[in-house]
């Protein structure tokens, strides 16, 4: 499965310290350069950084087409503007990403996206995590990651 992510979730699982749910539930995630360069390169002393820069499952590309991701800038970061051009340009299955914003724009893309609550659902669908409430509460209350109500009910 080829997912491409954006930097919100990725933060936000490493500050719980559950980067690896990821790669056990997709295996392997692309991030564009500006997505690395937010969470890696930007601020080594970030919480994920060092995780993200060591993880032999997360891959780096560069996205070809400048002018779109250019034209997305204008209504969005540029991790979610090169998240949905990347992900388009390499057909993939997944786009992870919890922007509202950018999520309406990629599916207008006609792109599939998904954000953590998605993630967790599909991970206990997979009976990778039997709990993703407890996670969705460290999320919430840890990491400071907005998870409304009715999200977290659909967790539990």
């Amino acid at each position: 499965m080829t997912v491409v992510a954006d930097s919100s979730p990725l933060i936000a699982l490493c500050r719980i310290g559950k980067l690896d749910l990821l790669r056990d539930l997709f295996g392997q995630l692309i991030l564009p350069d500006a997505v690395w360069q937010e969470v890696v390169t930007s601020g080594p002393a970030k919480t994920g950084a060092e995780e993200i820069m060591s993880a032999s499952w997360i891959e780096r590309r560069s996205i070809n087409d400048i002018p779109l991701a250019n034209l997305l800038r204008q209504d969005l970061g540029a991790g979610e503007s090169e998240a949905i051009v990347l992900a388009r340009e390499i057909g993939a299955n997944v786009l992870l990403m919890d922007e509202r914003r950018g999520r309406e724009a990629a599916k207008r893309l006609g792109l599939l996206c998904t954000g953590l609550v998605g993630v967790l659902l599909e991970a206990r669908r997979r009976g990778v995590i039997t709990d993703p409430a407890s996670i969705g509460l460290d999320l919430r209350d840890k990491a400071g990651f907005w998870i409304s109500n009715e999200l977290m009910a659909l967790l539990r």
